[in-house]
């Protein structure tokens, strides 16, 4: 099925989902020092909401997990600050024209930094409605990752700083966070985005409806360019939601 688009067109029935599955194995990736998500049927005596176990006609399952911890998910500004701000009500649209672009950390002391320079050259003046970073290396295990203690590379805040002030909403990338694992609890670059100046009385000028997704994965065969995003999110009342992020290739 072909959409059109503005002046460009997306075919709908090739879509690339750079979002990782949340999964109570082993294989689940894993940040901020959490456990592995738990998927479990429910148990009300000997009844038990498994249909191969024999007791039940339907499979019914709790689980429980953590969007910030367990796998790809999109967040608002209520993620940072004192007063409650849902992406529920913070994403209402969920199409964007968006670019991919790819990175290469760069070593600063003893961390790996994506840099305001690298972001500006990427885009090259463009200024997309959402930008979708790829960093190098990129192999597979992003998607078992366990980030715990390790010090993933991280975006500087002059860089997030840079891509607000090109007017980019929605910002998706394939780390556990935009800012260092440890921090001091300052994160610069949820705050330069997001334009939080104040995380306890918040500021008239920050920017409400502007999303960071983390934890996606974007295969190396899926070329840097313009796309249109997808973002689909779970209907939760929380800072943040799991999600799943789509692209469509223009043409």
């Amino acid at each position: 099925m072909i959409a059109k688009i503005n002046n460009f067109e997306i075919d709908l029935s090739k879509p690339i989902d750079i979002s990782i599955p949340l999964t109570n194995t082993d294989e689940n990736p894993i940040a901020w020092y959490i456990e592995k998500p738990a998927i479990e049927p429910v148990v009300f005596g000997d009844w038990i909401g498994k249909v191969s176990e024999g007791k039940s006609s339907t499979n019914f399952n709790n689980i429980f997990f953590n969007p910030h911890g367990h796998g790809t998910h999109t967040e608002c500004l209520g993620h940072i600050t004192r007063e409650f701000y849902s992406i529920n009500q913070s994403l209402k649209q969920f199409f964007f024209f968006a670019k991919l672009i790819t990175v290469s950390p760069e070593n600063i002391g003893e961390d790996l930094v994506i840099t305001k320079n690298q972001i500006a050259d990427a885009l090259n003046g463009s200024k997309p409605e959402a930008i979708v970073i790829r960093t190098l290396p990129n192999s597979k295990d992003k998607k078992s990752r366990k980030y715990s203690n390790t010090n993933p590379p991280y975006l500087s805040e002059d860089a997030a700083i840079f891509i607000r002030e090109s007017e980019i909403q929605h910002l998706l990338i394939d780390l556990p966070s935009v800012d260092r694992e440890h921090d001091e609890g300052k994160l610069l670059a949820h705050k330069g985005f997001w334009n939080v100046k104040n995380t306890e009385n918040l500021n008239s000028d920050a920017r409400l409806n502007a999303t960071i997704t983390e934890m996606i994965y974007v295969p190396d065969e899926i070329g840097d360019g313009d796309y249109i995003l997808n973002l689909q999110i779970a209907s939760f009342e929380n800072d943040a939601s799991p999600s799943k992020p789509v692209l469509y290739k223009l043409f």
